[in-house]
Formats: C-alpha cells, structure tokens, sequence
C-alpha cells in the first residue's frame, strides 16, 4: 500500500521534467499526455488501439458518468477499469468544470453547485462530498478535488472568490475522502442506494486524491491558492485548474512559469484540460508533466490532423489523389497504413472508418509528443529539440 502512489523524478533541463509515477494500475512515464473517456471510452476508439497508441493513462468524466449510467451502475459492476476494459491507470475529474459550464442552468452555493441535467431536466446536486463519493465509487487511481472554475478573462475579484471557495471546498473534499478510505460511510447513498456495508463500495485498488490550484490569471491568487493548498496536505499530485478557458496563450505561459520554481518538485504537476501539440511543448517547458483534453478526437472527428509541420484538414481537395501518409515522420497505426487520399474518400463518404483513423493519429501524435520530450530532457537536449520541434511545427500546413 506504501508504494501505490510515488514520483521519482528522473532527470531535468531547465524547467523540463523527466518523471516515473507509480499509481495502483501501473506505472506512467512523465511527461504524458492523458486521453480522454469522458463516458468511459476514449471517442470512437477501442481500447487496444488506445494501448496500442502508447497511452499509459486515460480520464474519466464524473459528471457524465454520474448521469448516466450512474456511479452505481459502475460500482456494480466492478469500478470503471473493469466496466471499460481499460487495464492501466485512470484518473477522474471532479465534475467541477462540467457544472460550472452549465451557464443558466446550475446555482452556486457554498454548499455546491445545483444543475439541471443535459440529458432529462432533472435538478441535480454536486458538492464536494458528492463528487468525492461518485468518485471512489468510479473506483480510478486519481480523483480529482471539487473546485470552483471561472473565466480565463476573470477579475481579480470573481478570481478571488472561486479561489477561495476551492481552497473551503478542499478540505471537505479531503475529508470526505479520507472518511471514506477509512470505510466510514455513514450517510452516503452511493447513486440513490443506501450503503450497507463496507465491503460493498470499497475499490478494487488504492485511491489517492489530488488537489486543483486556482486563482485566474492573478500571480497573487494563484500563489495563495498554492499556499493553501499546501497547508491542507500532504498530496501525492497537484493539478492547475481554470487555464486554456478562454485567456490568452501568452498569459497561460507567463501563469505557468510563475509557478514552476515554487510547486513541489517532489510531485507530480497535472495542467488540466490542456492539450493542443504546441501547449504540450510549451507547458512541458514550464516544468508540467501530466496534461488532458478532448481536442485530439474531437478535431479528429472533423478532419482535421495535426502533423510535424503544421495541421491538416484532410477533407480539402487538394489531398483528392494524394499518395502519403497524413505524417510521414508519425508511427501510428494510420500512417503507416493507409494514405491522404484514402482517408479524405472516408470523409467525403461520410465512412465512420475516416473519423476514427484520424482521432487515432491525433491521439498517437500528442502521446510521442509526451515520449520524445522525455527523450529529449534526459538527453540533455529538450531545449534545442523544442525550440526545432515548434519552428517545424508553425512552418505550414493547410487547416
């Protein structure tokens, strides 16, 4: 048990870190990209062509899995590794940003957040001890802290005021979860069930919690947030939430770096919902070693690819009666098969076959971003190779 959750960092370069985190499902070699299963299953694709693509952890969505089918639908049928068939780790959100996009349909109270559901109308709670609970039922390796998200535009003070409540909302979140890994579960109703037993709702594997950093684009705020975040530890990761929501790219850099030298080294550091190709280089810059995003499927569903020079929309008709792959320098399974011309005929014919090949690429492509990083940093190279990486990548393409 001592050893389910570690992080040895294995080598550095400036900022830039090469890591090994241990979780109860198996080992993720950092810096890593995660992909997402927002029901369970990464959009589109099997779980062997996920393996396959080289992922070594996938997301799952706690507010879409709550509504449907439920968390005790999971809890029943084994926690959410064995209901997905997916054998490595896998870590859940809190549902925190799902609730807080639902503008016009969700109240905001100390006490959580009421939304109606997308699916049925239904009013619906999630608090901090909720989500702990749908959580643990899930049953992954990482749960996430229920936080309150603003704007990227936000003032310093809406900023202040979801930072705050993140920071109120933590330390019922870890003791919730505390509460429940300690098997004292007076009060829940897992999913509408009455819990009657400990045997019942306890996980297949350990579980561990991590914490969300808030605070905007205010350096003050998310130096507070940081602060106490850390006086409510000890955690095993730290995530930075509330970027990529709408501020400018420059201004998540700059929140980035202002963070690098004072997060624990000793932890992994998890950039929440970022994950375009150059994000990835840019953030692993400023010493971020886990990232998540829906961005490599959805894109992939609409055609369109990101290769080594720049990003692709393969329904263009200039690809008609192209020959190459969509990246001759990507080793996923679409490259090294079938050509540009094969995959803009799937689009144009409407072939579901088109929208997967092109999220398996998209996927492939972000995870060997991840590799070669890592790669780089312990070869003492990942300045040079990032810098060549981006002049490459910005050089052309036809989106």
């Amino acid at each position: 048990m001592k050893d389910a959750f570690s992080f040895e960092l294995e080598g550095t370069e400036g900022l830039a870190r090469a890591g090994r985190l241990a979780l109860p499902h198996g080992e993720v070699l950092t810096p890593a990209f995660m992909p997402v299963g927002t029901y369970g299953a990464v959009r589109g694709l099997h779980p062997t062509e996920v393996l396959d693509a080289g992922a070594q952890i996938i997301l799952g969505n706690t507010y879409h899995l709550h509504l449907r089918p439920g968390e005790a639908t999971v809890r029943s049928m084994g926690g959410l590794n064995r209901f997905a068939s997916w054998p490595r780790p896998m870590l859940t959100d809190s549902g925190g940003f799902q609730v807080f996009s639902l503008a016009g349909l969700r109240t905001i109270e100390e006490g959580g957040v009421e939304f109606t559901s997308h699916i049925d109308g239904s009013v619906r709670t999630l608090t901090p001890e909720s989500s702990m609970e749908i959580q643990w039922a899930l049953g992954a390796d990482v749960a996430m802290a229920f936080d309150h998200v603003v704007p990227g535009q936000a003032s310093w003070q809406l900023a202040e005021e979801g930072m705050e409540r993140t920071l109120r909302w933590l330390g019922r979140c870890r003791a919730r979860h505390a509460a429940l890994v300690a098997g004292r579960l007076d009060g829940w109703t897992a999913g509408g069930e009455a819990v009657s037993s400990r045997r019942a709702v306890q996980p297949s594997s350990p579980q561990t919690l991590w914490p969300i950093v808030q605070g905007g684009t205010h350096p003050d705020l998310r130096m507070r947030s940081l602060e106490g975040t850390l006086a409510r530890g000890p955690w095993t990761g730290i995530a930075i939430g509330g970027l990529s929501v709408g501020e400018p790219k420059p201004v998540m850099h700059r929140v980035l770096e202002g963070f690098a030298t004072t997060l624990p080294g000793d932890r992994p550091r998890y950039l929440m919902g970022v994950g375009f190709p150059e994000d990835l280089i840019e953030g692993i810059a400023r010493g971020v070693d886990l990232f998540d995003c829906v961005a490599a499927t959805r894109n992939g569903r609409h055609g369109s690819a990101w290769t080594s020079v720049g990003r692709v929309n393969i329904r263009k008709a200039v690809h008609r009666t192209a020959d190459e792959p969509l990246d001759p320098a990507c080793d996923c399974a679409t490259c090294s098969r079938f050509s540009r011309g094969y995959l803009r005929h799937l689009f144009v014919a409407g072939e579901m076959l088109g929208l997967r090949l092109v999220s398996l690429h998209n996927v492939r492509f972000l995870i060997r971003i991840g590799e070669r990083a890592r790669s780089a940093i312990l070869a003492g190279e990942f300045d040079r190779w990032s810098r060549e990486w981006l002049q490459l990548y910005h050089a052309r393409g036809d989106a």
